[in-house]
């Protein structure tokens, strides 16, 4: 006869890996906040730009900032290092794609 599966155990244990892997998540990405010189915005700046990029219709602009994204990851391994003045060196690229920017101007 077969050994009985502990049923409660694996849904625990599936629960604790969940969790493991949230956490490596919001681990990563303020990583990722901090290598593209994002934690020197104020905190109001950067959830505005992010909520900018979450509200956006326009495939156009999100299929070039995936493109930038890219470019920003495989430079980052190929130099070993972090982009923070590739991520500042045209805020004008990524505010002219940003409609709430643009009005911000008017």
């Amino acid at each position: 006869m077969r050994k009985p599966r502990d049923f409660d155990a694996e849904l625990k244990a599936l629960g604790d890996k969940a969790r493991r892997l949230k956490d490596q998540k919001l681990h990563q990405l303020g990583e990722l906040v901090a290598a593209t010189g994002a934690d020197a915005l104020p905190i109001e700046q950067l959830a505005g730009a992010l909520l900018t990029t979450v509200e956006i219709a326009d495939n156009a602009t999100k299929e070039g900032w995936r493109k930038r994204g890219v470019a920003f990851f495989q430079g980052s391994r190929k130099a070993g290092g972090s982009h923070r003045g590739d991520a500042r060196r045209d805020p004008a690229s990524i505010s002219a794609a940003s409609p709430a920017a643009s009005q911000d101007r008017a």
